[in-house]
């Protein structure tokens, strides 16, 4: 008999943000932008992943609940509405020390569900 369970994650996720501001530290996201959902500038992907400052001083409007992280973000003086299910986000950490936690995407199963799963490009031979 299986007990069905939310996921820890988010709940992870919101205790880690709040270790690093009460030790003054920069707290910073990871994020998976093939997952459902996420609305990031895509002029900072790398790999399909972004690393978010997730700081008071680097966010306005900055919202950490069980679902999602959203905030108001300046990228290259441009004001931008950033937000990102807890599921897609890989890892949380401290800027200063790289203290943090990392999730397994490949093994959760409610992650899986949600990511968007993209077709290879076709290639064609030019000669």
């Amino acid at each position: 008999m299986g007990l069905s369970t939310i996921s820890k994650r988010p709940y992870l996720i919101k205790a880690m943000i709040e270790w690093i501001n009460d030790n003054n530290f920069t707290p910073h996201i990871m994020v998976d932008t093939l997952f459902k959902d996420v609305m990031v500038p895509v002029d900072f992907i790398h790999d399909n992943k972004i690393i978010l400052n997730i700081s008071y001083s680097a966010s306005s409007n900055l919202d950490i609940n069980l679902q999602s992280i959203s905030f108001d973000g300046k990228f290259n003086g441009n004001s931008i509405r950033v937000f990102v299910p807890s599921l897609a986000i890989l890892s949380v950490y401290a800027k200063e020390t790289g203290e943090g936690m990392v999730f397994n995407s490949d093994s959760d199963q409610e992650v899986k569900k949600d990511k968007i799963t993209k077709k290879p490009a076709h290639l064609k031979l030019v000669e």
